[in-house]
C-alpha cells in the first residue's frame, strides 16, 4: 500500500523514522519542482539513495580517486546500460574491476550525501511504495536511518547559517592572497584542499566536482573562509544559469522517467512535454508520454502519441505493441491485429508479450484454437524463463472456455505457485473449481485471494454466489453489499440477489429498490421484471419470487 504526503506537513526525518520503525521494504520517492530523489529501504534500513540528474555520479567519483579507469567505466556503461548507481556498482563488482571495500566506501558516502541533501528539502511531495525486491543480504550497504537523522538535522541547522553567505552553488569565489598569507589560525583539511580551486574562475559546483567533496563540506569550508575574510565573492557562473539545450533535454527526460516510475503522472507528463518542446523528435520522451496516457486510460491521446512515434523509421516494436493495445481498448480489433503483426516484424529477438497479445485478441474473438497456438508460441519464446502471470491467466482462460476444466485448473495452480499475489489467477481457479463441483475448495480459494486484495469486486461477487448457492444468505448479502460499494455498476445479478435476500427478510421496500436498480442496469431482464410483478401482486413474503444463480464470473481482462 502506498504512503503519500507533503513535506510541508511531515518532515523527511519523520518519514524516515516511521519507515524505519515499521521495518518497511520499498522505495521512498521525494519530488519538488525540478528535483527528484529516492531512498530505498530493506527491513527498515536504508540500502540505496540517489538524486536524479545528480552531477557527481558514482562512476565519476570512482574515476576521480583512481579506483577505476575512464575506459573501464565507458565499457561497463556501454555493455550494461546501468539504470542507476546501484546497478553500476553491481556491474563493476561482477567484472572484477574494483576492490569491494573501496566501492562500498564510496557507495556509502554517496548514499549518505544524497540523504543529507534531501534533508534540506522543506517543500515537495513524497510517496512510499512497498517492494519485495530489496533485501539486506543483497544490498551493498545497509545503513540505520537513526544514524543519519542526527547528522542530517545538524547539517540542516548549519546550512541555514551557511546559506546566508553561500546562497547558491553557481557562485564564484576568489582568495584574498595577502590576508590568507597573514593568517594566524590554521585552516581545516577541507579548506586546505579547496584553496587551489578558489581561483576566481570556477563556481562551487566545479569545486565540488573537482575536489570530490560533498556540497555541505565545501559550503561549510567556504563559509569559514568568507567569515575570516580570506575569500570574496566575484560573480556567478553564466554557464550554470543557462544550461545547454542538450543538458536540459536530458534533465527533463530523466526527471520524467523517475516521476513515471513512482506513479507521479502529472509531473511525468509535464517533464516529457518539456522535452518534446525542446526536441520534437525525442522518441524516448514521446514513448513515455504515451505510457502516461495509457495509465490514465486516455485512449485517444495515447493513440495519437504512439501513432506519431511509430512513424519514426527506427521506432522499436514496443511502440507498435502499445499502439495495438490502445486499438484493442478502443474496440478496433482489426487494427490491433495489424499493429501486432508490424510489431512482430520489427522484433530483434522474439518477444513473448507480442504473442501473448495475439492470444488475448483471439480470446476476445472466441477463437480458442488461435489463442492456444499463440500461447504456445509465447511460452516457447520465454525459453527457460517462467511465463508471466498474464500468460497463466490467458492460458487458464483459454482452457476453461474450451471446456477442459481439468487442464485449466492445472495451469492456474502452476501460475499461482509462481505468482502467488496474482489475484486474477486465484479468482479464475475458484471459478474452475466451482464448475468442477469442488465448492468448498473454491470458497477457500476466494477467501485466500481476498487476503491479497480485499478491494476486488469480482472476488466478493464470486464468494457471494457460492454462499448464496449454499443458502447462507446473510453471509452472501454481506459479500454482495461489498461488491456494490466497490463497483456500483458491477451488474444486475448482484442487485437481483440483494433484492432476493431483502425479500426473504420481509424488507419489501428494500427488495423493490434493489430490483429496480437491477432493472436500470438491464432493462430487458425478465427475471427482475417477474420479481417486481410478483411484488406488485402481493406483499406476502411467503410467495415465491423467482431466483436465479448465474455462473460465477471468470475475470477476462489482463491479469
Amino acid at each position: 500500500m502506498a504512503i503519500r504526503g507533503n513535506l510541508s506537513e511531515a518532515s523527511l526525518a519523520d518519514v524516515l523514522q516511521l519507515l524505519a520503525l515499521g521495518q518497511k521494504t520499498g522505495c521512498l520517492s521525494i519530488a519538488r519542482e525540478g528535483s527528484f530523489g529516492t531512498v530505498h529501504f530493506a527491513g527498515g534500513r536504508i540500502v540505496h539513495a540517489e538524486l536524479v540528474n545528480r552531477r557527481d555520479r558514482l562512476g565519476d567519483r570512482l574515476v576521480r580517486i583512481g579506483a577505476i579507469t575512464p575506459d573501464d567505466l565507458a565499457r561497463v556503461t556501454a555493455a550494461r546500460a546501468p539504470q542507476d548507481d546501484r546497478d553500476l556498482a553491481h556491474a563493476l563488482l561482477a567484472q572484477g574491476l574494483i576492490e569491494r571495500d573501496v566501492l562500498v566506501g564510496e557507495y556509502r558516502t554517496q548514499l549518505e550525501e544524497a540523504v543529507y541533501h534531501l534533508f534540506s528539502w522543506s517543500l515537495g511531495s513524497f510517496t512510499f511504495e512497498s517492494e519485495a525486491d530489496d533485501s539486506p543480504e543483497a544490498a551493498l550497504v545497509s545503513v540505520s536511518a537513526d544514524s543519519l537523522l542526527l547528522e542530517g538535522a545538524r547539517r540542516v541547522d548549519e546550512w541555514t547559517q551557511i546559506a546566508k553567505k553561500v546562497p547558491s552553488l553557481d557562485l564564484i569565489f576568489e582568495l584574498d592572497g595577502p590576508r590568507l598569507a597573514q593568517r594566524e589560525v590554521p585552516l581545516s583539511a577541507t579548506q586546505e584542499r579547496i584553496l587551489p580551486l578558489l581561483d576566481g574562475t570556477q563556481d562551487l559546483n566545479s569545486v565540488i566536482e573537482r575536489s570530490g567533496l560533498g556540497e555541505f563540506e565545501v559550503g561549510k569550508a567556504v563559509f569559514g573562509l568568507l567569515t575570516a575574510g580570506y575569500a570574496q565573492r566575484v560573480g556567478r557562473s553564466a554557464a550554470r544559469r543557462q544550461p545547454s539545450p542538450e543538458s536540459r533535454v536530458a534533465e527533463h527526460r530523466n526527471l520524467g522517467i523517475a516521476f513515471y516510475r513512482t506513479g507521479m503522472l502529472d509531473e511525468a507528463q509535464r517533464e516529457f512535454r518539456r522535452v518534446l518542446e525542446l526536441r520534437a523528435a525525442d522518441g524516448v520522451a514521446r514513448f513515455h508520454l504515451g505510457l502516461v496516457q495509457l495509465r490514465r486510460r486516455d485512449w485517444g491521446g495515447a493513440f495519437e502519441t504512439f501513432l506519431r512515434a511509430s512513424q519514426e523509421p527506427d521506432a522499436p516494436s514496443a511502440v507498435l505493441h502499445n499502439l495495438a493495445y490502445v486499438c484493442e481498448q478502443r474496440g478496433d480489433i482489426v487494427a490491433a491485429a495489424a499493429y501486432l503483426d508490424d510489431a512482430a516484424r520489427r522484433m530483434v529477438v522474439p518477444d513473448p508479450r507480442i504473442a501473448l497479445s495475439r492470444a488475448t485478441l483471439a480470446l476476445r474473438a472466441g477463437e480458442i484454437a488461435g489463442a492456444e497456438s499463440a500461447l504456445a508460441e509465447a511460452r516457447s519464446a520465454w525459453g527457460s524463463r517462467q511465463p508471466s502471470a498474464a500468460w497463466f491467466h490467458a492460458a487458464g482462460l483459454a482452457a476453461a472456455l474450451g471446456g477442459d476444466t481439468a487442464r485449466a485448473a492445472s495451469i492456474l495452480e502452476e501460475g499461482i505457485a509462481l505468482h502467488p499475489h496474482a489475484v486474477a489467477l486465484h479468482n479464475n481457479l475458484a471459478v474452475v473449481l466451482e464448475r468442477r463441483g469442488s465448492y468448498e475448495l473454491a470458497a477457500r480459494t476466494i477467501e485466500h485471494a481476498l487476503l491479497e486484495d480485499a478491494n476486488c469486486a469480482h472476488l466478493h461477487k464470486n464468494l457471494g454466489d457460492y454462499l448464496y448457492r449454499a443458502q447462507r444468505y446473510d453471509e452472501a448479502f454481506e459479500s454482495f453489499v461489498r461488491v456494490v460499494r466497490l463497483m456500483p455498476s458491477h451488474g444486475p445479478d448482484v442487485y437481483l440477489k440483494i433484492g432476493n435476500v431483502h425479500y426473504r427478510r420481509g424488507a419489501l421496500a428494500d427488495a423493490q429498490a434493489a430490483w429496480e436498480q437491477a432493472l436500470a442496469l438491464d432493462p430487458g431482464n425478465r427475471i427482475v421484471r417477474a420479481n417486481l410483478d410478483a411484488l406488485g401482486r402481493s406483499t406476502t413474503p411467503a410467495e415465491a419470487v423467482p431466483v436465479t444463480l448465474n455462473d460465477s464470473a471468470l475475470v477476462g481482462g489482463a491479469a
